[in-house]
């Protein structure tokens, strides 16, 4: 497998998959490992999309914790889309995931209109005007509404998915109200949330949801995920999500 300069290959310490970084871009970080594992109830022979795919990383790990038939990763930076492909072949996962190189925004002209049966997605947190933008283009584009913003996230779920079908989502507490409101704009109905705080005694840091499309309102309001106790060492629900034992 051909390493470009910068890249790295990490271990992610689950079904021997491992993955393709770029040192100068933008790693993954435990936001995707979070939202793998609250999707991880996704049915047998799904087919589906990561929008926004990154690294691949969700939908490498959704191909180990799940029974799916497909998933589509989208991606618009090509280097990204290139990255994420020779991942997903040094993992030998070539027949269950796709990396489409196209923005979002155009899915129309590429993909079939009610035909996923799921979504997944860890889309930029930052509006385009908000927080630093002195990084380099891969940072930008991964953190920033640049190519775009969470309307088009979104709208393109409700135009993937099949009737009841169900869209994965982690994001910052402090946008769920916009979330929300657009999910309902576009009929996605939210059906489940989950809030994560680094610690116990701090504030939510990312909030996880499960919305259906066209689907009846109902709301749970899961237990808060906690990711690390006082002491600084991951919580055991932690552990288990990273696949990993408790050290002695």
């Amino acid at each position: 497998m051909k390493i470009k300069e910068n890249e790295r290959i990490d271990d992610l310490e689950h079904d021997n998959l491992k993955i393709i970084q770029n040192k100068n871009g933008f790693c993954f970080g435990i936001d995707s490992i979070l939202i793998s594992d609250f999707a991880k109830d996704i049915k047998n022979n799904s087919i589906g999309a990561d929008l926004g795919t990154g690294t691949g990383i969700i939908g490498i790990l959704l191909c180990a914790k799940t029974k799916l038939k497909k998933i589509y990763g989208i991606e618009i930076q090509k280097d990204v889309a290139d990255m994420a492909n020779r991942s997903i072949i040094l993992n030998g996962l070539s027949e269950k995931f796709e990396i489409l190189n196209i923005n979002i925004r155009n899915i129309k002209e590429h993909m079939q209109r009610d035909n996923l049966d799921f979504i997944v997605t860890n889309p930029p947190y930052k509006k385009l005007e908000t927080g630093k933008m002195n990084e380099n283009e891969y940072k930008i584009i991964s953190r920033h509404e640049y190519s775009a913003n969470l309307e088009d996230f979104i709208s393109s779920s409700r135009y993937l998915l099949k009737d009841k079908g169900t869209l994965y989502m982690v994001h910052r507490p402090e946008r769920l109200v916009e979330l929300m409101e657009l999910m309902r704009k576009y009929k996605i109905e939210p059906k489940k949330i989950r809030f994560v705080y680094s610690t116990i005694n701090k504030d939510a840091c990312l909030v996880l949801i499960k919305a259906v499309k066209n689907a009846k309102p109902f709301l749970k309001i899961e237990k808060p995920l906690i990711i690390y106790k006082e002491n600084g060492e991951y919580t055991d629900e932690i552990y288990k999500i990273y696949n990993k034992e408790r050290k002695s």
